[in-house]
């Protein structure tokens, strides 16, 4: 596989102290989510923001990218996707923060739907742990063995749940099953549900999304 890459945002302060890594959803690529870091460089102007694109063409859309392949007939599919895509994703989260030369602690990760599982595969087993994870639209994706899951898991960072009442394709109550997974295993988790929203992000999951990141940061320094 290719080594990962996408869109960046410098940022707005000029000198990098934060990185924020968007990881898109299904069928997208790292343009879809890069516009976040914009609309957030007023809360984080010390971040850095990249989006890179999945390393896999998506099997189901022209254009799109994949984490991992979806065909819903094999109910482990989502586990031996994150696991397969893990490493990738890690030597590129390592990367971009040698090239910005930034400790681990000042990593954020930001996923939507196939990029929120993602987001918490990684994040929750990283040496050192993310200030902080932003989850829209997603889910934790977990294996039948959950005592194995559970061994696995090396950090705690804070995490933010987003989610639509009205999306028909991750319905809502994955993130009720998403939060009570994570309190679990004891790990801080907040969440917000947008009313009427689908499977996407509206101007209110946007804000808080940037608002959670802008505390985590701050509460690291």
């Amino acid at each position: 596989m290719a080594e990962l890459d996408g869109p960046r945002l410098e940022p707005r302060s000029g000198r990098a102290r934060q990185l924020v890594v968007f990881l898109h959803g299904y069928g997208a690529d790292g343009n879809d989510l890069i516009e976040i870091g914009r609309a957030w460089q007023g809360l984080l102007p010390d971040a850095a923001f990249v989006s890179p694109h999945a390393p896999r063409p998506c099997g189901q859309a022209p254009m799109g990218r994949e984490w991992f392949p979806l065909t819903f007939r094999n109910p482990e599919e989502r586990w031996t996707g994150v696991n397969e895509a893990a490493p990738i994703l890690e030597r590129f989260l390592d990367a971009e923060l040698k090239r910005r030369d930034l400790p681990p602690s000042a990593l954020a990760l930001v996923g939507f739907s196939q990029g929120t599982m993602m987001s918490l595969h990684v994040g929750l087993r990283r040496p050192v742990a993310p200030v902080g994870i932003v989850g829209y639209s997603g889910m934790l994706a977990m294996p039948e063995d959950v005592e194995s899951f559970t061994a696995e898991i090396r950090s705690k960072p804070p995490v933010l749940l987003i989610h639509g009442d009205a999306d028909q394709l991750i319905p809502v109550q994955a993130l009720f099953h998403c939060a009570q997974s994570l309190a679990a295993l004891g790990i801080p988790a907040q969440w917000h549900i947008s009313s009427g929203v689908g499977h996407g992000i509206d101007q209110e999951g946007l804000r808080q999304g940037g608002e959670f990141l802008a505390n985590c940061f701050a509460a690291g320094k």
